[in-house]
């Protein structure tokens, strides 16, 4: 889109503007209980602001799903809202059961690896998950998730670069026994089990909740060689949650919660030919051979792979939180939360997608963090807001093995390959925010926010590669290469850096009446730097700049400043829902890692680089009419138009993809489609003492790329998917049938793009079509 292009959306979306004045649509919205839950209702309260708010009052780009519409949506977990919300992309990470790729408005981080930040906070309840790894949450205690659009470096702060994902769990209540059951069954086996009750224990001082799910799903993928199935679903997860409240100031919450999940291999397809190297009888030349060829023909969910057994993915994932509420006057009230969570995670991974022992990997992982936050919020007359001040203490260890017997041969005998890797890290977080919105008069507010971090990182890591010959005892190659020591001086003393970040935002909003707003905003966003952690060798942390080669053993904070207006409004008694937005989006530092190029017998390098500066801008538009009272409709679009205006990377040749040539930048960011659309609705039927709800919807996901340069075989061209649902409503049971992906669309999610090692370029796919019936009770 070009500059003038985006002046006109700008102006089409301030057009919108003029609507909330128009006095005949000044209307009020029904009570939330009445909205229907397929789409977003601008009555339902949300804490996008760390304050309990109608989404409706809220000047950011929000969406809010609340329980009955995950329900329908078929969202077992996070990946479940693909495509229900415009600009946001959220799927199973590469070659894992339970890791998330997020991005929002083309701004995110795929790389699983602890020394990468993600750039889209995920938060449970107010406390902040650290790695995308167990990031997948499963949905089965939800009261509803909040996706904030757009940089949070106020109030959430640390690596909201890209926007936020609130969590909310249902509370105990006080008063009231409540819960609910399900029992889902489905194609491939699906059987699902979730339960949650909530009782209070001393009638208005103390109540209990406990929820749990059991999910369990065959593979989607058979190997038809032994028929083993792989890429399936096997969770159990729990929570517990505590609340009190001794007096009618105060309020304390304790939760807590385990996942745990015991998955096979996720598989997916090589889109590129192997290559491995032969060396002659000197090691002094070597020669390319193809491994295995590019797979051919339409991906039929068939795979094989090199390892055997009972080699899968196991992750344990569990923590602790307490929150205390103080009110310390009608006007102020103090919020503690304190929060520790571990995260145990021992992933095989094949990265190769074959049978082929190149990319073959063990990661097992152990995270442990702490955070403690406070919260001063204000509630007065004409000013509110919240101060705070943020503390997190993260340590991660990690043990890993590369496998590539099939990678290298000597005088045509292949050769065995064994890498190990062990590595640590320290994070220590600091941040100081605050947020204060000042009310002129009842339609005319304003919105300053300010927050500064401070961050620590320490890291270590010691990496071993062994070749050695199961015909020839006499070859053994080893090397090892530790971090920082065996880096040149000045850098063999320091494994620690500290990056320090001031993230302002202003927000001038302005109601036409209550049911009405537009506003304009401005903020910063800022995603730590780090370590290369997966720097095997000098030429992983070698750089061309300005023509000659340095040392940067580190990679620099990114950091975007986003520009934006919007619009919502509710018509009609509340019949008809209205929000949109453009933004324009200046983002620096991106970080990228990038293929060094196969380099042998030392296996290839993995440079991360601050590669340069993306421009992107867009807009966003939701729509929710309910023309009569038993039909409702819903559409969303997200447009993106998002570009590298620098990419700099002195490895790669003029003509290679990625390369500046002059100021053109040959390829696109990944992750950012050009357009999303989703439109649906339902119609409701009273039959008797029950009613049967019909509905659905389509969406569609623009083309786009996988890798950071568009390798063509990790381009998904664009994808159109259909699901459906039917469902019966009795006074407190009800039965629902669903089908998803209508029409067996065949799309891809995520990919691998390791060319270094072999050409390493493996894609993956999402759900083929399923189907599941569920039988339910409410009480």
């Amino acid at each position: 889109m070009t500059r003038i292009s985006m002046r006109a959306t700008l102006a089409a979306t301030a057009a919108l503007f003029v609507l909330p004045a128009m006095p005949a649509f000044a209307q009020e919205s029904p009570a939330a209980e009445e909205v229907s839950d397929v789409a977003t209702s601008n009555e339902i309260t949300v804490i996008a602001r760390r304050r309990e708010e109608r989404l409706l009052d809220v000047p950011i780009a929000i969406s809010a799903l609340n329980t009955d519409a995950l329900e329908k949506a078929g969202a077992k977990d996070l990946s479940g809202i693909q495509g229900a919300i415009p600009n946001v992309n959220i799927v199973q990470g590469r070659g894992s059961a339970s890791s998330a790729n997020f991005y929002i408005r083309g701004i995110g981080q795929p790389d699983a690896l602890q020394t990468f930040d993600p750039a889209v906070g995920v938060y449970v309840d107010g406390v902040y998950l650290s790695r995308i790894q167990g990031a997948l949450l499963n949905l089965f205690d939800v009261q509803r998730v909040e996706v904030l659009r757009g940089p949070q470096g106020t109030l959430y702060g640390k690596n909201t670069i890209g926007g936020a994902v609130n969590v909310v769990s249902k509370k105990p209540d006080l008063d009231t026994i409540r819960g609910e059951g399900a029992v889902t069954y489905g194609r491939f086996n699906e059987v699902t089990a979730k339960g949650y009750v909530s009782a209070p224990l001393v009638t208005d001082k103390l109540a209990l909740s406990l929820a749990g799910v059991y999910d369990d799903r065959d593979g989607i993928v058979t190997d038809p060689a032994t028929g083993r199935k792989y890429n399936d679903r096997n969770n159990l997860s729990g929570r517990a949650i505590v609340r009190a409240k001794p007096s009618e100031t105060v309020e304390i919450s304790i939760a807590g919660d385990y996942t745990r999940q015991r998955n096979a291999l996720t598989l997916g397809q090589n889109t590129a030919p192997l290559i491995g190297f032969n060396y002659n009888a000197t090691f002094t030349g070597l020669t390319p051979f193809v491994i295995a060829p590019a797979a051919t023909g339409e991906w039929d969910y068939k795979a094989s792979t090199s390892f055997t057994g009972d080699k899968g993915q196991k992750l344990d994932h569990w923590g602790v939180a307490g929150t205390i509420n103080v009110d310390l006057s009608d006007a102020l009230q103090l919020v503690s939360i304190t929060a520790y969570r571990k995260l145990k995670t021992d992933f095989f991974v094949d990265i190769d997608g074959t049978t082929a022992e190149v990319g073959d990997v063990f990661v097992g992982t152990r995270q442990h963090q702490f955070s403690q936050e406070l919260q001063l919020k204000l509630e007065a007359d004409k000013l509110k807001g919240v101060l705070g001040l943020y503390y997190l203490n993260e340590h991660v260890t990690s043990h890993q093995e590369a496998y590539a017997d099939s990678y290298l041969q000597y005088v045509g005998t292949p050769l065995n390959f064994l890498r190990t890797i062990d590595d640590e890290q320290d994070t220590k977080s600091y941040a100081a925010f605050g947020q204060l919105t000042y009310d002129f008069t009842d339609a005319l507010s304003l919105t300053g926010g300010l927050r500064y971090t401070r961050e620590t990182k320490e890291y270590f890591r010691t990496t071993t590669a062994t070749t050695s010959s199961p015909v020839f005892p006499a070859i053994v190659i080893k090397s090892t290469f530790t971090f920082p020591n065996n880096l040149p001086a000045p850098f063999n003393a320091d494994n620690s850096v500290t990056y320090e970040a001031w993230t302002p935002s202003a927000t001038l909003s302005y109601k036409p009446s209550r049911n009405t707003m537009v506003y304009g905003s401005v903020s910063r966003g800022f995603k730590s730097g780090g370590f290369n952690g997966r720097v095997n060798g000098l030429g992983d942390v070698t750089q061309e700049i300005n023509g000659q080669r340095v040392i940067v053993p580190t990679f620099k904070p990114e950091t975007v400043w986003t520009y934006e207006i919007g619009a919502k409004g509710s018509f009609l008694d509340g019949r008809v829902n209205l929000s949109a937005a453009a933004f324009y989006s200046d983002y620096s530092n991106f970080q990228a890692r990038v293929g060094g190029g196969n380099t042998g017998i030392t296996g290839g390098s993995f440079p991360v680089l601050n590669a340069g500066k993306l421009r992107i801008q867009g807009f966003e538009f939701d729509v929710n009419v309910r023309p009569s009272d038993p039909v409702t409709l819903f559409a969303s679009v997200g447009y993106l138009d998002a570009d590298y205006k620098e990419f700099n990377d002195g490895r790669r040749a003029p003509s290679f993809s990625c390369n500046p040539t002059g100021q053109a930048i040959t390829c696109r960011p990944a992750f950012a489609p050009p357009l999303t659309l989703r439109a649906g609705g339902e119609y409701r039927v009273p039959l008797g003492e029950a009613s049967l709800t019909l509905g659905g919807d389509v969406r569609f996901v623009d083309k786009h790329y996988l890798s950071v340069d568009n390798r063509p075989g990790l381009t998904e061209d664009g994808y159109l998917i259909g699901n459906l649902y039917a469902q019966v409503d009795f006074d407190k049971f009800y039965l629902r049938g669903a089908v998803r992906n209508v029409g067996n669309t065949l799309y891809k999610t995520d990919g691998q793009e390791f060319s270094s090692v072999g050409n390493i370029q493996t894609v993956y796919y999402g759900d083929p079509r399923t189907w599941n019936v569920t039988v339910g009770v409410r009480f």
